[in-house]
This record gives C-alpha cells, structure tokens and sequence, in this order.
C-alpha cells in the first residue's frame, strides 16, 4: 500500500490531477476491456474547423498601452516543464506591464481553486490571477491556448472578441498512435490561431502539413539554476525517466542502459523523474528534484541520456550548462533546435545508444565540464521571451 501511495504521489507532482484520471482510465480501459481511447474533452467541447464560429478581433490597443490577456492552460502539476515554460512567458508579459489571467482547464472535472497554492508555490514569480474556465472567459484583448484540449476550448467561444493565439512547445498529434486524439489534436491546427512555437521543429512540422508560416520562440536555458560547480570525480550517467509517456523512450533508454552497463558496469547509473521500477541493472533511482538538487545530481555526472521522439527535451540544454555531455537519439526532429559539439547522438536502437554513452564519456575525459558549460554561455529565456511579448503586442495593435 505504501509503495502504491508513494507511485501515485510522484505521477501527480510529474502529471498533475488530470495525468492521474488519464492513468486510471488506461488501466480501467486493460482491466475491463473497454475500447475507448481517452479524448481529455468533453464532447460538446469538440470543435470542427469547417463549422467553427470565428470570434470578433475586438478593439485595437495603441502600442505602448497595457493589454489584458488570457491564458488557457490544462491542470498543472508541481515543477512541470512545460508549464514552466508557459509561465516564463506570462512572467515576461507582466514585466512588460500586461496583466495576466490563468484560466485552468481540467478535463477530469477537477475545480480551479485547487491550483492557485500550487501555482504560487511552485511558480511563485507569477502575480496572474487564477481562475475556473467553466466560468466562462472574457473581458480580454488576448487569449493564449497553450495544449490541444485547451484550442479547442477556446476554438468553442466564438462569441468572445480577442486575438488568438496558440503557443505550440511540440507537436501534439505525435503524443497518440493513429486515432482519434491524434486526429483532434491535428485538428487544432486549422483553427487559426496565431501559431508560436517553441523552436523549429514544430514550426517545420507546421508549415509543412498546414502551409502556416509560426512565429518562432528559440530554446532558452535557465543558466541561473543549471551550472557547472564540480569538476572532478564525475563517474555517473542520469536518465529522465518517465514510464508510459511513449515520446519520452523509457523502454529505450532502459535497454540502453543495460547495455552499457555491462560495457562499463563500475559506471554509477542514476534516474529521477517517475520512479524506475524493476530495472535490470543497478543504480540510484531518485524521484521528482528541485532544480537545485537535480544540479547537484548533474554535477555528479560526465553523461545524461536525454531521449525525445518528438521536439528535443530541455534536459538536454540542462545537461549542458551543468557540464554533462548529453546523449541523443538521432534524428531530424531532434537536431532541429540542439545545435551543440559536445552532444553524443546515437541512432535510436539500444546498442547504438549504449555506445554512444561510452562515447561521451570519452568527450567529458577529453573535454572537461566547464568547456562542456561554457559552450551554452549566454543562453538564456531572454530572446524567446521577447519574441513572445512583441507577437502579442503587434497584434493586438492592427
């Protein structure tokens, strides 16, 4: 019982409310046969781009003059990556003398409120106001959907004057085999919104299928939470884990692992993220981290396998600043926004993997971590955010 209370602790600090119901309704799904893949919207909430309503632009605002924008944001776990990233943004936005409103979309039900403490706590630089998006939105000159089920909410209120935009971090149609979440989550794309994407990837997949021409955010790296302060006695390699999140290569990184283990068994493999469980090798499984502790970890480490098989993980910018020769798996999608000599790509089979963690051990050996880190100097949330700030602010003033 204890072990089973701590796993669903660790999946809602990683997943949130909403990655539990999902988790439920998948083993429900296995243990009674049902055949119904989960759609995370209700279905009044679907929304057809053909038939769709277009909303009123509502009134320009003089450049220079404070806008009011909303935010439609699924239900946020603690430390989750992607609404850190959405949160920079508002950040940015408030900065620059906008005003902010979160509303928080939970497609289990879930009320609002109970995210406002998390909110804080977790993001305590955001002074956006938090509200319930089953009261309804308005009052805004921008809304901003952030996520697939949000778009087509937003897609659904038609009546409500304000610019759209959508801010794209992958390619959501990716996250699902050939169905019908694919297909919906596709379908967001046809709505248009003004796109904005996080890196280049998404936005080529954009362009490429829909014919849309995204304004693109470029990758940043928090420099002041990742950096190298140890340089000597780094014998580990770190694993993100994140079982049952397929674009994330649990499977794959795990029979990588074993198989570098027994190339190089006096290596210390450690893991943090959703708890490890079962591995066929040894090493220190860790769950979630604060970003000081998990610096502390990379500080421990010459490698970092850093698996995605849809927009590259920030992990692998992490990495980097901290000194650790990132390992990639190859591919057009990943080598979109990691530009970088001292990464280790490898193709995306367990052997090929498990050299190519040999392989930046060797680079960390020749290299050294702070040459590692300094390859990442200057890099920062800077640029995107002011990418961000000037697409709103030059929209909502034509």
């Amino acid at each position: 019982m204890r072990t089973k209370a701590t796993r669903l602790v660790e999946v809602l600090r990683e997943e949130g409310p909403s990655g539990v119901a999902g988790r439920v309704a998948r083993k429900a799904a296995k243990r009674w046969g049902s055949s119904e893949e989960p759609l995370y919207l209700r279905p009044e909430e679907v929304v057809d781009a053909s038939t769709m309503v277009v909303p009123p632009r509502g009134a320009t605002t003089p450049a220079g003059e404070p806008l009011d924008i909303g935010w439609i944001l699924t239900a946020p776990g603690p430390a989750s990556g992607g609404h850190t990233t959405i949160f920079r943004f508002v950040e940015a936005l408030e900065e620059a003398g906008h005003r902010c409103v979160l509303y928080v979309y939970d497609g289990q039900g879930g009320a609002a409120e109970q995210y406002t403490d998390l909110i804080r706590t977790w993001w305590p630089r955001v002074r956006a106001e938090v509200r319930d998006l089953r009261d309804g939105i308005g009052g805004m000159d921008a809304y901003v959907a952030t996520a697939w089920p949000t778009a087509h909410v937003l897609a659904g209120y038609g009546d409500v004057p304000g610019r759209r935009f959508y801010l794209a971090q992958d390619f959501e149609p990716y996250f699902y085999p050939l169905g019908s979440a694919y297909e919906l989550a596709e379908e967001t794309y046809r709505f248009g919104f003004t796109p904005i994407t996080v890196g280049h990837m998404v936005a080529d997949e954009l362009t490429a299928r829909f014919d849309v021409a995204p304004i693109v955010a470029p990758f940043g790296c928090d420099r002041e939470a990742y950096s190298v302060e140890r340089t000597a006695g780094r014998d580990g390699v770190v694993f993100y884990t994140k079982p049952g999140v397929a674009r994330r290569g649990y499977e794959m990184g795990v029979l990588a692992l074993r198989r570098f283990h027994e190339l190089r068994p006096d290596a210390t493999i450690h893991t943090f993220g959703i708890e490890a469980r079962r591995l066929p090798f040894p090493a220190q499984v860790h769950a979630h981290m604060t970003p000081a502790k998990l610096n502390e970890l990379y500080n421990q480490c010459a490698a970092g396998l850093a698996l995605s098989f849809t927009n590259i993980s920030l992990i692998a910018y992490e990495l980097l600043a901290a000194g650790v020769v990132p390992v990639v798996n190859d591919g057009r999608r990943t080598r979109a926004d990691l530009v970088n000599p001292h990464v280790s790509w490898g193709r995306p089979t367990p052997d090929a993997l498990a050299d190519a963690i040999v392989a930046a051990y060797d680079m960390h050996r020749e290299i050294g971590a702070t040459a590692i880190g300094a390859s990442v100097e200057g890099m920062s949330w800077e640029p995107a955010k002011r990418v961000v700030v000037d697409a709103i602010e030059q929209e909502c003033a034509v």
